[in-house]
Formats: structure tokens, C-alpha cells, sequence
């Protein structure tokens, strides 16, 4: 039985031109860039040719990148110290209740310490509003950190708007874009953003890489502490290797690229919505089909349906789903994002699962997926009439 991959908000398949990249780069760039003679020249050029392509796809110099594990760490890095750095100036930070737990965790650390922590709700459709991010905006805030896009429901943040409201205030504003750094475009002037992390791995780069955008100005001490290196702003042994590998997955996503995936995977949740509609499934989608969103999200409720149940049918039938974020897949607690947006009592929680599209999913596998989750429906429709 072929098996079909629809996690991609999980993670994302190494395409064969990065692939090529990596095995290039593993053996002939293995110096240390931080060393003077050749081999480690020879990495160090290949370093700072990959921040620069990294730093114009969103509009930044090459000097305001700082490679760093990944978004984790890149999330952390952003909360930690500068809530460290600048708590002289105040406690109080500003986030939203749907962040991953790269953020969410961090700042109850910080709770923890004494700075005070504004979580934000959202709509049923994943959203903030404006007016209450105004409304806790104060003179003693020193951090707003806002998700780009929702890893779970796809809802995009009003970037920009909010950009354009901290412009002239102390905040620093962060944004955790690692859902959307592929997908979207993002311009850090535009936006008015200071710090924003990022994964490779969410566009079919390699594990254990990302960077955090620091804009120039913007000042704390290495969170990770060590050596030298990324001019003092993060220790540790560049992965060369892996960022060049990085770097030939966004030169990759171009502009076009982004918008023709956009359009693609706003068809197939299209697609999805109405063959199940079609077929009687008795289900709803958790968010909006809105055509702005993260398209490669979709979540859906399956109504009287586990998420087990559907999840594990589904890997049965040879189809890869996540009932939520999978960083806390393996937990048994409700989704904090479904939990956010419908209320800790509704069904929604334990009857929902999460389907994510990647540049390598066709039509031919989403009519596939939509056949075997009418099959379920179907089935458990009929032992459930037995049984009654």
C-alpha cells in the first residue's frame, strides 16, 4: 500500500535540488567558518552567500540574520532576552492565546519571574482583534509577540496593522513566522518587524536549521553561550552544510512560487469542502476558507468522529493527518488553539483533525484522501446504526 503524505505543517520532505545541496555542501564545505586558512575561508564564503540570499527573500541586510537551530530556538532566543534585557523599561509582553509552545512556554517562564503576560483571544475563525490589541497596549509594555500565521487552523495575523501601530512605541515586535516563511511574502521594513524566527524544515529544507531576523539596532546577549560566532549574537559551530541546503529552499520559493502554492492549496481545500459536502459528510471546517489565509492548513470536525478514530483510519488507508500541532501530538491535553477559538467544552476538541498540504501533494492524492475519509465516515456510520 503507497502511503500519502498530508502533514506538511509538521514537517516537509527534503526536495531533490536541496537534497543535491546538502550532499554537495556536507563534502566539500566541512571547515570551520571561523577559522582563518582555506578550508575555513572556503565555508565562510558559502555562509555569508546563503545569509544574503535568505536576507533579500524578506527584505532585510545580510548582517540582521542570525542562524540558529531552528524556530525554537530562534522563539526563545526573541522572548527570553529581550524581556531579560529590557525589564528596566517594563514587564508587561503581548501575545495571543493560539502561539505555539516555542512562545507560550517561554513567557509563563517569564510569568514565572514577574513580568506580566497579555494573551489575546481570538474568534471562532482563529483571528485577534485590533481594538483589543490597542486596548493592552501600555506605556510599560516592552514585547509584542504575534504568530504570522496559525500552524493548526491556518488564521493569518494582522502583521502589518500592528507594525504600524508600534512604530513609534518601546515594544519590540516580534513575529514567529515559521508557518510562513515559504508561503507568504513577507517585507520586515514594510511590516515594521524587529525580530521574527523561522524553520528550514517548514519548506522542504533540512532539520536543525533556521534564523532569527534581528533588526539592526536591536541589541541583547547570545542566548546560547559559548564562542564567537554570528558576531557574538549566537555560540556555536555554524551548520554550514544545512544552511546552504537552507538557502537553495528559498531561492526555490520565489515570489511566483509562493502565490502559485497559495492558489494550488487554496483549490484543494476548496475541493476537500465540497466533495465532502457533496457526499452528506456531517463535518465544518475549524476557522474560515478564506483565500488570504495559510492555505496548506486545513482543519476540519468531524462531527461524532475521534480524532483518533479518523486519525488512525486514515494511516490505516495509507494517509499521513495530524490531529493538531505535532509538537504536542503525543499530548493528552486539547488542543490550546481549538480550545481558544470554541471553548474548552466543545466537541470541536476531540472530533477535528488537521490536514496540511506541500509542493509535493497533486489533485490525484487530495481526491484520493477525500475517498477514504468518506469510506470512514461511511463505515462508522453503519456500525453506529447496528449499535443503535
Amino acid at each position: 500500500m503507497s502511503e500519502v503524505y498530508f502533514d506538511n505543517a509538521a514537517t516537509t520532505p527534503m526536495t531533490k535540488p536541496v537534497i543535491d545541496e546538502l550532499i554537495k555542501q556536507t563534502e566539500n564545505t566541512w571547515g570551520n567558518a571561523s577559522t582563518g586558512y582555506s578550508y575555513g575561508r572556503h565555508s565562510k564564503l558559502v555562509l555569508e552567500n546563503s545569509r544574503h540570499v535568505i536576507a533579500q527573500s524578506i527584505n532585510a541586510k545580510d548582517e540582521e540574520i542570525v542562524f540558529t537551530s531552528g524556530g525554537t530556538e530562534s522563539d526563545n532566543t526573541a522572548i527570553i532576552q529581550t524581556a531579560l534585557t529590557r525589564q528596566n523599561l517594563g514587564k508587561h509582553i503581548i501575545t495571543t492565546a493560539i502561539e505555539h509552545e516555542a512562545i507560550l512556554k517561554p513567557l509563563h517562564y517569564l510569568e514565572s519571574l514577574g513580568f506580566d503576560v497579555t494573551y489575546l483571544p481570538v474568534d471562532k475563525n482563529g483571528n485577534i482583534s485590533l481594538a483589543d490589541f490597542k486596548a493592552a497596549l501600555r506605556d510599560d509594555t516592552i514585547l509584542v509577540s504575534i504568530m504570522m500565521g496559525n500552524n493548526e487552523v491556518g488564521s493569518r495575523m494582522p502583521i502589518h496593522e500592528i507594525g504600524e501601530i508600534l512604530k513609534d512605541h518601546q515594544a519590540w515586535f516580534h513575529t514567529d513566522a515559521v508557518q510562513a516563511y515559504g508561503l507568504l511574502p513577507i517585507d520586515v521594513e514594510a511590516d515594521h518587524i524587529d525580530l521574527m524566527s523561522t524553520s528550514a524544515h517548514k519548506l522542504n529544507g533540512p532539520k536543525m536549521v533556521g534564523f532569527l531576523y534581528r533588526r539592526d539596532g536591536i541589541s541583547f546577549p547570545s542566548f546560547v553561550r559559548g564562542g564567537d560566532q554570528e558576531t557574538k549574537r549566537r555560540a556555536g559551530t555554524e551548520n554550514v552544510p544545512a544552511i546552504a541546503a537552507f538557502a537553495k529552499a528559498v531561492s526555490i520559493d520565489t515570489p511566483e512560487e509562493k502565490q502559485k502554492r497559495q492558489e494550488r492549496y487554496y483549490h484543494f481545500k476548496q475541493l476537500i469542502v465540497k466533495r465532502l459536502t457533496d457526499a452528506g459528510v456531517d463535518f465544518e471546517v475549524n476557522g474560515q476558507l478564506d483565500p488570504h489565509a495559510l492555505n496548506h492548513v486545513l482543519n476540519l470536525w468531524f462531527k461524532g468522529i475521534s480524532t483518533y478514530v479518523m486519525q488512525t483510519d486514515l494511516d490505516l488507508a495509507g494517509y499521513a493527518v495530524s490531529g493538531g500541532s505535532a509538537c504536542t501530538a503525543g499530548s493528552i491535553e486539547p488542543s490550546h488553539v481549538l480550545t481558544a477559538m470554541f471553548g474548552k467544552d466543545s466537541p470541536r476538541i476531540s472530533e477535528s483533525i488537521r490536514i496540511s498540504f506541500g509542493a509535493l501533494n497533486t489533485e490525484e492524492e487530495v481526491n484520493g484522501l477525500v475517498d477514504a475519509i468518506i469510506e470512514i465516515v461511511n463505515k462508522l456510520k453503519n456500525i453506529k446504526g447496528v449499535e443503535d
